[in-house]
C-alpha cells in the first residue's frame, strides 16, 4: 500500500535536477503569461491618464474600456480548452501570443470606442486561454519535487507585467501613445518568435467522456474554487485602487503613489518564485495557508496604519500575492486531480473561471462602494482583509476533505 510522502521527508530528500531541455520550455511559459496577462492587462493601468489627457476617448469610456480585458479573460478561460481540443494546446498558445501582439498593434489606432473595446476584449480572451493551458503544457515535463518552483517561474510573467507597467510603459510614452502600443506589440512579437521552438510537439488533449472522482475529491475541488474566488475579492483593491488610495486617501504626493506601485511591482516579482519554492518544501496546502495569513496582516495594516514605514512593507506583501497565488492554486488542483493532464486542465480551467468571474464582479462592486461612501478606501481594504480571512477559514474547513482526497483513487473512462 502506497502512503503519501510527508512534507518533512520531501524537504529532506534531495530534489531531482531539472533537465536542460526544460528551461527553454519554462521560459516559453513565462513569456506566454507575460504577454497574455502581464502586459495585456497591467500595461493598461498607467495608460489610463495619458489616454484621457490625449482625448482619445472620454474619461468614462477609458474606464469602461478597462473592464473589457476582464470580460475577455473570463471568455478565454471558458474557451481555452475547446480551442486546444480543436487545434492542439501548443498551437493555441502560439496563436494566443500572436493575437495579443496584434491586439496591441490595433490599439495604436483610436478608430472608435467600439474598435478599442473589441481589441481589449480580444487581449483578455488570449490571456484567459493562456492561463488555462500553459501549466498543463509545461508542468508534465518537470519533476514532481520541482513543480512548485517551475509553476512560479511560469507565472512570474504576471509580476514582470506589473513591474513593466511602472517602468517600460512610461519610457515608451515619451514617444507618444501610438508608439507605446506599437512598442508593446513589437516586444510581444519578439518574445513569441524567440520561444516559438521551445514548446513541445503540438498535440490535442484527449477527449474524456467523464472523469470520475470520489465524493471527497469533488468536495475538495469545490472548496478550492470557492477559496480562489475569495482570493479574487481580496486582490482587487490593491491591484486597482492602491495608487488612488495613496494620493486621495492618505494625501500623499503623486510621486508617493507611484513609489507604492513600484513597491507593489517588486513584490509581484518576488511572489511567484518564492511561493513556488516554499511549496516545494512545505507542500501547496500549507503554503496557501501561510500566504493567506500574511495577506490578512498586510490588508489589516493598510486599514489601520498611516506611516509610510509601516505601509510600504505591507504593500510589498500584498504585491507578492496576485501572481504568487496562481502557481499555488494550480499545484493544489493538480494534487487533487490524479488523472491525465487533460483532467487537471479541466479542473484548473474551472478554477480560473471562478477567479475571473468573481474578480470582475469585485472590480465593479468596489468601484460602486467607493462612490457610495465618498471615497472610503479603508472600507475597501477592510473588505479585502475579510476576504482573505474567509479564504483562510475556508481552507481550514476543507483540509480534512482535502487530505482524504489525496489518498482517493482517480478513475478515467476511456473515450470512444
Amino acid at each position: 500500500m502506497n502512503t503519501p510522502t510527508s512534507s518533512a521527508a520531501r524537504a529532506a530528500a534531495p530534489a531531482p535536477a531539472l533537465g536542460l531541455g526544460v528551461y527553454p520550455l519554462i521560459a516559453a511559459g513565462l513569456c506566454a503569461s507575460l504577454i497574455g496577462i502581464g502586459l495585456a492587462r497591467f500595461a493598461y493601468t498607467p495608460l489610463i491618464p495619458p489616454l484621457i489627457a490625449a482625448r482619445w476617448f472620454t474619461a468614462d469610456a477609458v474606464v469602461f474600456l478597462a473592464a473589457a480585458n476582464l470580460l475577455g479573460y473570463l471568455l478565454g478561460a471558458i474557451c481555452g480548452k475547446r480551442l486546444a481540443s480543436a487545434i492542439g494546446s501548443v498551437a493555441t498558445l502560439r496563436a494566443m501570443m500572436l493575437v495579443t501582439a496584434l491586439s496591441f498593434l490595433a490599439c495604436a489606432m483610436p478608430v472608435s470606442p467600439t474598435w478599442f473595446f473589441s481589441w481589449r476584449l480580444v487581449s483578455g480572451v488570449t490571456g484567459g486561454a493562456i492561463m488555462v493551458l500553459v501549466g498543463s503544457v509545461v508542468l508534465p515535463h518537470v519533476p514532481a519535487a520541482r513543480k512548485g518552483m517551475a509553476a512560479g517561474a511560469i507565472f512570474l510573467g504576471l509580476g514582470l507585467g506589473i513591474a513593466a507597467s511602472g517602468t517600460m510603459v512610461p519610457l515608451l510614452l515619451r514617444a507618444g501613445l501610438s508608439a507605446t502600443w506599437i512598442g508593446l506589440a513589437v516586444v510581444s512579437l519578439i518574445l513569441t518568435l524567440l520561444t516559438w521552438g521551445a514548446w513541445p510537439p503540438n498535440a490535442r488533449p484527449p477527449k474524456l467522456d467523464a472523469v470520475v472522482l470520489q465524493r471527497e475529491e469533488r468536495r475538495s475541488l469545490l472548496h478550492i474554487y470557492g477559496q480562489y474566488g475569495l482570493m479574487a475579492i481580496g486582490v482587487v483593491p490593491s491591484m486597482v485602487f492602491l495608487v488612488d488610495y495613496a494620493v486621495r486617501g492618505l494625501h500623499w504626493t503623486v510621486n508617493g503613489g507611484a513609489f507604492l506601485w513600484i513597491v507593489f511591482g517588486i513584490g509581484a516579482l518576488v511572489g511567484p518564485l518564492s511561493y513556488g519554492a516554499t511549496a516545494d518544501r512545505l507542500g501547496f496546502a500549507r503554503t496557501i495557508r501561510l500566504t493567506l495569513v500574511l495577506q490578512v496582516v498586510a490588508g489589516a495594516t493598510l486599514v489601520s496604519a498611516t506611516s509610510a514605514w509601516i505601509i510600504t512593507p505591507a504593500v510589498f506583501l500584498l504585491g507578492t500575492f496576485p501572481p504568487g497565488a496562481v502557481p499555488l492554486v494550480l499545484g493544489r488542483v493538480n494534487e487533487l486531480v490524479k488523472g491525465p493532464p487533460a483532467a487537471q486542465q479541466a479542473a484548473w480551467g474551472r478554477a480560473t473561471m471562478a477567479f475571473a468571474l468573481v474578480q470582475a464582479a469585485a472590480g465593479y462592486g468596489d468601484s460602486a462602494l467607493l462612490t457610495l461612501t465618498g471615497g472610503n478606501f479603508k472600507l475597501l481594504f477592510a473588505g479585502a482583509a475579510a476576504a482573505f480571512v474567509g479564504a483562510l477559514v475556508w481552507d481550514l474547513v476543507a483540509s480534512p476533505s482535502s487530505s482524504k482526497s489525496n489518498r482517493g483513487a482517480h478513475t478515467e473512462r476511456p473515450s470512444n
